[in-house]
């Protein structure tokens, strides 16, 4: 799609929400957030068939229909550890690209994302609501010349969406929502001039400075209760389409395409107790469909120009994620949560090279929390979420056969605090 148009108010909203966030970086499952509110994020990213709260949306817009009259604020300090460490010497053939052998950890380790929602119940049947939140990102910022080009190396990529919701009761147990998801991305990219000649736009490949892009997709879903006790949910978004980023029209392919992927996910909660609920879901991210991501690294380098619709991307494969939550009321005032979700991180072992600069290879996050309320109808949330630390390896594909081993290597803390307040 291109630039222009309906911007407007979001555009002033993502631009102050993104300016606190400047820089943000999320690369949890792939470059998705692992969850969005301050509830959420305790239950690692459950809770399609919950109503948390009003930035429930974000997972599934059928939810607003029961969370009620109520605002939500919340910010997350985030803080990620990655590095790439390259074995072996360049051999110095003919036609390869050998790598410094030696371990280079990424620098900026701290970043602060913000999130807010509101829900107004309108009657006793629908609602309207709007959340606004990262949704996701990636930034290395190496000081070394990994590719022997400007230095440092590293990319920056903030993802913001803003997400108006009409939510309606189909009876006093079921809903349905639908979501407009209005999305706005800012991308940087540094140190990669040594592929100027693999691109068909040298001057568009890599040090162009800042820049970003507006997009649109939806967002669907459904909350009910089948029987006392036993809540189901579920949700699909479409891709995004984004405007190109023509700074970057000759890194990713499609003249600088950088869509957001589709997603959907399905849930259950199940009330153990009146006190004591579960909840079980299931996420699938699908990356493959997006060129500039999808696309791999070889045979496309040889075969297309960097930028080219079929040009060299970063290779990751679909994701599918699978989350669990426990959340138990000890009192009217005391709410814990814990939780625990697994994938298998995108990244093939043969595609190395470029995901240096985007080591997305975190595969399990372990999160707690609590929710202490307050007189007046307020409610403090925390949550902290711990990303165990993963390591992929895989050959340096521009080298001799077994020359270099490239091993890339992630972990993760976030430490979450949250207001909210029903009315």
């Amino acid at each position: 799609m291109k630039k222009s148009g309906f911007k407007g108010l979001f555009y002033l909203v993502a631009v102050v929400a993104l300016s606190l966030a400047a820089g943000s970086a999320y690369a949890t499952n792939g470059y998705f957030s692992h969850g969005y509110s301050i509830k959420n994020k305790a239950l690692a990213g459950a809770g399609t068939a919950l109503a948390l709260d009003s930035m429930s949306a974000s997972t599934n817009p059928a939810s607003m229909a029961f969370a009620g009259n109520r605002v939500d604020l919340g910010l997350s300090f985030f803080k990620p550890n990655r590095q790439y460490t390259v074995t072996g010497d360049p051999t110095g053939f003919p036609g390869t690209f050998g790598l410094t052998p030696g371990t280079v950890e990424s620098g900026k380790e701290w970043f602060i994302i913000p999130g807010l929602g509101y829900n107004k119940m309108m009657n006793e049947n629908y609602s309207l609501g709007i959340s606004i939140f990262g949704n996701g990102g990636m930034n290395t910022d190496y000081s070394t010349r990994t590719f022997y080009g400007d230095d440092p190396t590293g990319i920056d990529l903030s993802q913001l969406f803003i997400v108006p919701t009409y939510a309606r009761k189909i009876n006093a147990k079921h809903a349905f929502g639908i979501s407009p998801v209005i999305a706005y991305q800012m991308f940087e990219t540094k140190g990669l001039g040594s592929f100027a000649g693999y691109s068909h736009n040298s001057a568009k490949l890599s040090n162009t400075g800042p820049d970003s892009a507006f997009g649109i997709g939806a967002r669907v879903g459904y909350m009910g209760e089948l029987t006392p006790g036993f809540h189901v949910g579920a949700s699909y978004q479409t891709k995004i389409l984004m405007d190109n980023f023509d700074n970057y029209a000759g890194l990713f392919a499609q003249q600088g395409d950088f869509d957001i992927p589709s997603t959907w996910n399905i849930g259950v909660a199940y009330d153990i107790l009146p006190e004591l609920t579960a909840a079980l879901d299931l996420q699938a991210i699908y990356y493959s469909d997006i060129n500039s991501v999808g696309n791999s690294f070889l045979p496309n380098l040889q075969t297309d120009m960097l930028g080219d619709d079929h040009g060299a991307g970063f290779g990751w494969e679909d994701m599918y994620v699978i989350k669990a939550g426990v959340q138990w009321q000890s009192n009217k005032d005391w709410t814990w949560r814990a939780g625990y979700s697994y994938a298998e991180q995108p990244i093939p072992s043969s595609e190395m090279m470029f995901n240096i600069v985007s080591p997305g290879v975190i595969e399990q996050h372990v999160t707690a929390g609590f929710t202490k309320k307050f007189a007046d109808n307020q409610e403090l949330d925390i949550s902290i979420m711990r990303a165990l630390s993963n390591d992929v390896s895989g050959p340096n594909p521009l080298e001799a056969p077994g020359a270099q081993t490239i091993t890339l290597e992630m972990d993760q803390w976030e430490f979450s605090l949250g207001y909210s307040k029903s009315f």
